[in-house]
C-alpha cells in the first residue's frame, strides 16, 4: 500500500468512528428537541382547553348564590373575621322566623364564618333598601341544655343569653337577649327545644328592673335534642343550637324616611362592626365569641386565585353610570419553587407550534340582583414555556449524562483503538518505504504496540513476523558474505601455486608463462572481490535447544582462565543456540576480557532469565571502551588497541561473536560500567516441548 493510500485509509477510519459518534450525539439532541416540540404542542393544546374550562368554572361559581355573595361583597383589603362585617345578601331579606328558611338562605349564600366548637355566624343585610334598616345575624353554637330566663326576674345572668353590639357611623348599639322558651305541648327529648331571644338594651348594672324589651329586636333559637357526642347520654350533654336575629339599626331606618331611594348597599358597609357573644348562666366565659381568632371566612373572590395558572389574570367589572368599574383583579401565583433554565426557555420559545405565542382572553357576564358583572379572564400561553422549561431542566441532566457517556466511549475508542491503528498503519507504511529504498529493517520495532486485545495480538504477530524477516535478511546477508569469503579463500589457494608455477616458468618466452598469467588474471577477476568477513558470515550453524546453565558451568570449568567466577542457576535454562558456535562466542568474549582486565581482578559471569529470554553478563575490571568505539567494536577489523595488527589481533573475535549470536537469533552488546566493561549476551528461551529449530 502506498503512503497516500495508507494515510487515506487511516483518515477514512477516523471519519467512520468519529462520524458514528457524532451522529449518535446528534440523534440524542434531535430526539430531545423533537420530544420538547411535541410536548410544547401538546401543552399548548391542553392549556387552551384548560383555559376555557377554567373560565366556565369561574362563571359557574359566580352564578351560584355563594358566588353572587362574593360579587356583591368584593374584597376590600380585609376579609370577614375579627370583628365581623355585614355582607350584602343576594336576597332582599331573610325570613328569620322560620328555621328551615333561614338555614337554607345562609347555607345557599355561603355567608357563614366558621369557628371552632361547632360555632358559625352570618351577619348580613338585604339587597333591597325597602326591606327595612335591619341587620340579620344567623349561626350556630354548642352548649349544654339552654337555661331559660324566668319572666319577672330582674337579673338576666341566670340564663343563657346573647350579647350583641353593632358599631357604625359613630353610633354603637348594644343588646342583651336572654333565652325564653316557647310554650308548646310536651315533645320527646330528642326533638329539642325552641325558644326566642328577647332583646334588652344593655345596661351597666345587672338589675334590669323596669327595662322593656326592644320591640324591633327579634331572635329565635332552635336547640337539637341529640347530643353532639353520640356516646354521651347524660342530660346536660353538649347540644348544637341554631339561632337567627333581626337587629334594628335606627340610622339605617331613618335613611328610608327621607323619601328618596338611599344608596344601597351602604357605601360605608365595610366600616360596620358587629360582635355577638353567647353567654352561659353566671359569670363563666362566653360559649361563643365572634371576635375569636382563627375563624374561617366564607368564599370570596380571592379564592378564585387558586383556579388561575401562573400568568393568568381575572378582572371583575361592574357597570355603574355608564362606566365599567373594576371591583376585583386577581392574578395567578407564580410557582417560584420550580427552577428552570433561561437557555432552555429561549429554545422552547423558538420551537414552532400551531398556536401563537400570545395572550388569550375570554369574557363572560354574571347577573345579580344589584346589576350585571363582567368577568374577563386573560391567559398567557407563554407560561407553558416556563413550565415546560422547568420539566426540561430536570430531564436535561439525563440527556447530558447520555452525551457524556457517548463522549467517554468515543475517547476510549479513540485512545485505545484509533490511535493504535494509526500508529500501526504509519509504521507499516514507513517499513514498506524503507524496504523499497534501503532494505533496512533494524530500526523498526512494534513491541510497544503489543497487548492482550485484538490490536495487541495483531501487533505481536507483526512484530514476530518482522523479527523473523530481520533474521532471514541477516542470514541471507551472512550467506552472501560467506559465499564471497569462500570464493576468496579458494582464489587465495589457487593464486599461491600459480605464483609458484609462475616463478618456475618465469621466462616470458615460455608458453607456460603466458597461460599461467592468464590463469592469475582470471582468478583475480573471479575471486578478488571476496573478504574474510564474508566467509565468516556465510558459515552455516545448526540451532538446537541448549541448556545455557549447564553450558556456562562447563565454560567456567574448562575455559582455562584464572579467577573466572560463575553463580550456577537453579534448574535448566533452555535457549535456541548452536553449542559449537556458542562456545566460539564465549571463547572470543572471554579472551577479550582476559586481555583487557586489570591484573589480579576476577571475570564474572551472571545469568538472568525472563519469560522469553536469557541474558548472560560477562564483566571484567579494567579500562573502559572509548565511547566512539562502543558501537563499532563488533565490526570486522575494528580493535581498541593501536597495534592490534602487529600483535596478531585483527579485530575479528568480537565480529565472529556478534555474527554467530545473530545467526542464533540473539544479541550481544558492550557497555562501560563504573569499574570496567560488561558484555551482555541475550538468547531466546525455548518454550516447553520445543526441539530442534
Amino acid at each position: 500500500m502506498s503512503a497516500g493510500l495508507a494515510w487515506l485509509a487511516s483518515f477514512r477510519l477516523r471519519i467512520l468512528f468519529r462520524g458514528a459518534f457524532l451522529l449518535l450525539a446528534l440523534a440524542v439532541l434531535t430526539m430531545a428537541v423533537t420530544v420538547l416540540q411535541e410536548e410544547k404542542q401538546r401543552s399548548y393544546d391542553t392549556y387552551q382547553a384548560s383555559f376555557a374550562k377554567t373560565k366556565e368554572q369561574i362563571a359557574a361559581r359566580l352564578r351560584h348564590p355563594a358566588g353572587q355573595l362574593a360579587l356583591l361583597n368584593p374584597p376590600r383589603g380585609t376579609e370577614p373575621g375579627n370583628p365581623v362585617r355585614p355582607v350584602v345578601l343576594p336576597f332582599s331579606g331573610i325570613d328569620f322566623d322560620d328555621q328551615n328558611k333561614v338555614r337554607h338562605a345562609v347555607e345557599m349564600a355561603g355567608c357563614l364564618v366558621q369557628y371552632r366548637n361547632y360555632g358559625s355566624l352570618c351577619v348580613a343585610i338585604g339587597n333591597n333598601p325597602w326591606a327595612g334598616g335591619f341587620i340579620y345575624a344567623a349561626g350556630t353554637f354548642a352548649s349544654a341544655p339552654l337555661v331559660a330566663h324566668r319572666i319577672g326576674d330582674e337579673l338576666l345572668d341566670g340564663a343563657h343569653r346573647l350579647r350583641v353590639s353593632v358599631a357604625l357611623r359613630g353610633e354603637t348599639y348594644r343588646w342583651l337577649a336572654p333565652f325564653e322558651p316557647l310554650a308548646a305541648p310536651s315533645r320527646p327529648p330528642n326533638e329539642g327545644v325552641r325558644g326566642r331571644f328577647t332583646g334588652y338594651v344593655e345596661v351597666d348594672e345587672r338589675d334590669y328592673s323596669g327595662q322593656k324589651p326592644v320591640k324591633e329586636f327579634r331572635g329565635w333559637v332552635w336547640q337539637s335534642g341529640v347530643c353532639l357526642d353520640a356516646q354521651d347520654e347524660v342530660a346536660n350533654c353538649q347540644r348544637k343550637s341554631f339561632f337567627s336575629l333581626r337587629l334594628p339599626i335606627e340610622v339605617l331606618s331613618q335613611a328610608l324616611l327621607h323619601g328618596k331611594r338611599p344608596p344601597w348597599p351602604p357605601p360605608d358597609l365595610d366600616q360596620f362592626r358587629v360582635r355577638l357573644e353567647v353567654l352561659p348562666p353566671g359569670d363563666a366565659p362566653a360559649l361563643f365569641d365572634s371576635n375569636e381568632d382563627g375563624a374561617l371566612p366564607p368564599f370570596s373572590l380571592n379564592d378564585l386565585t387558586s383556579l388561575l395558572l401562573p400568568g393568568e389574570t381575572l378582572s371583575v367589572r361592574k357597570g355603574v353610570a355608564g362606566k365599567d368599574i373594576e371591583v376585583a383583579h386577581l392574578r395567578g401565583q407564580d410557582d417560584a419553587l420550580e427552577a428552570f433554565s433561561p437557555l432552555l426557555t429561549r429554545l422552547i420559545r423558538k420551537l414552532p407550534v400551531d398556536t401563537y405565542d400570545a395572550p388569550v382572553e375570554l369574557v363572560d357576564e354574571v347577573a345579580t340582583p344589584l346589576g350585571s358583572y363582567q368577568i374577563v379572564l386573560r391567559g398567557d400561553a407563554r407560561s407553558v414555556n416556563r413550565t415546560l422549561s422547568a420539566v426540561a431542566t430536570r430531564v436535561s441532566w439525563f440527556v447530558g449524562a447520555m452525551l457524556l457517556a457517548i463522549a467517554v466511549a468515543w475517547l476510549v475508542i479513540e485512545a485505545g483503538i484509533i490511535r493504535r491503528i494509526t500508529r500501526l498503519t504509519r509504521r507499516a507504511s514507513d517499513l514498506s518505504r524503507s524496504v523499497q529504498t534501503t532494505g533496512g529493517l533494524e530500526r523498526f520495532d512494534l513491541a510497544d504496540l503489543r497487548g492482550s486485545d485484538e490490536l495487541g495480538i495483531l501487533a505481536n504477530c507483526l512484530n514476530e513476523l518482522l523479527r523473523r524477516a530481520k533474521e532471514d535478511a541477516e542470514r541471507e546477508r551472512i550467506r552472501a558474505e560467506q559465499e564471497k569469503d569462500q570464493w576468496h579463500a579458494v582464489g587465495h589457494e589457487i593464486m599461491s601455486p600459480l605464483q609458484s608455477l609462475l616463478v618456475l616458468h618465469g621466462d616470458p618466452d615460455d608458453p607456460s608463462h603466458r597461460y599461467i598469467s592468464r590463469m592469475q588474471q582470471a582468478a583475480r577477476i573471479l575471486y578478488g572481490g571476496a573478504s574474510p568477513s564474508e566467509a565468516f558470515q556465510s558459515s552455516s550453524i545448526e540451532v538446537l535447544s541448549v541448556d545455557l546453565a549447564e553450558f556456562l558451568q562447563h565454560v567456567a570449568d574448562n575455559a582455562g582462565f584464572a579467577d573466572l567466577s560463575y553463580c550456577p542457576a537453579e534448574g535448566p535454562v533452555l535457549v535456541r543456540a548452536d553449542e559449537y558456535a556458542l562456545e566460539d562466542v564465549f571463547t572470543h568474549v572471554l579472551k577479550n576480557a582476559e586481555r583487557c582486565r586489570r591484573p589480579g581482578t576476577p571475570i564474572t559471569m551472571t545469568l538472568q532469565t525472563s519469560d522469553t529470554a536469557a541474558t548472560v553478563s560477562i564483566h571484567n575490571v579494567g579500562k573502559p571502551i572509548p565511547d566512539e568505539l562502543l558501537e563499532r567494536i563488533f565490526e570486522y577489523g575494528v580493535s581498541d588497541q593501536i597495534e592490534s595488527g602487529a600483535n596478531g589481533n585483527r579485530g575479528q573475535g568480537l565480529f565472529v561473536a556478534k555474527t554467530y549470536m545473530a545467526k542464533m537469533g540473539g544479541t550481544i552488546v558492550a557497555s562501560n560500567a563504573e569499574d570496567g566493561v560488561s558484555f551482555v549476551l541475550t538468547l531466546q528461551r525455548v518454550r516447553s516441548g520445543a526441539g530442534r529449530m
